[in-house]
């Protein structure tokens, strides 16, 4: 596994190097101190995960990512020092996979590595699963391919699973701690605004109504469930 930290500080890039070390005997780690060398390095690389600062001495880590995914679908977890509801929004937002507050347990540190690369492999369905058709909708699991009104809507990994566990529970109440366990984890099982957060951004994908949601629909206080469309 080739793994790219991007951070100026040698500590936690000693710390990281030590949690992969353990975990990943094989785990290849580079690192670079700044945004535009994190950048070139992630080209020349092709890692399987990059660990991204948000403060960084060039650039904000948020236009770092911005960047990242103008060529990569690379998972990307964010470090911050604020688990501030603004930083975590605009990290999902802008195609991060998940964060993780400094300071952090080298424990806390693999379980979210584990949880994000086992994501990023994608939706386990059948091969021969048949698409969902309803309405402006259409969703073909096997293929990763999802259209609202004939356009393709682009999902990251994390959004097509939530979406495959909703659509297979049509019509069912399925609970945060079920969504959570399923697509994050056990270790996430109390990550509610994760949630929120992820769901807000798959309605505005679905063009299902943010404040009035006819499509994933709100079941206050439990869950979500899927109505189909008509």
């Amino acid at each position: 596994m080739k793994v790219v930290v991007i951070d100026d500080s040698p500590e936690i890039i000693e710390v990281v190097s030590l949690c992969f070390q353990l975990r990943w005997s094989n785990a290849e780690l580079s690192s670079a101190p700044t945004g535009s060398e994190g950048l070139e390095l992630i080209e020349a690389k092709s890692p399987d995960i990059v660990i991204l600062d948000i403060g960084l001495p060039d650039m904000e880590g948020f236009e770092v990512l911005k960047e990242i995914r103008r060529f990569s679908q690379v998972p990307v977890i964010m470090l911050t020092v604020r688990a501030e509801d603004t930083d975590v929004a605009r990290s999902l937002e802008m195609g991060a996979d998940d964060y993780i507050t400094k300071p952090f347990s080298h424990i806390e540190l693999v379980a979210r590595v584990q949880a994000v690369l086992r994501r990023s492999q994608g939706t386990a369905v059948s091969s021969g699963e048949r698409p969902f058709s309803s309405g402006k909708l259409f969703i073909d699991f096997t293929g990763n391919e999802v259209k609202v009104d004939g356009k393709s809507v682009k999902l990251t990994s994390t959004e097509l699973k939530l979406l495959y566990l909703l659509v297979r529970n049509e019509g069912r109440l399925v609970t945060h701690e079920g969504l959570l366990s399923k697509v994050w984890g056990e270790t996430y099982s109390d990550a509610r605004d994760l949630l929120r957060v992820h769901i807000q951004h798959l309605r505005q994908k679905l063009d299902d109504s943010v404040e009035s949601p006819h499509i994933i629909v709100t079941e206050h206080g439990m869950g979500y469930k899927f109505i189909r469309p008509q």
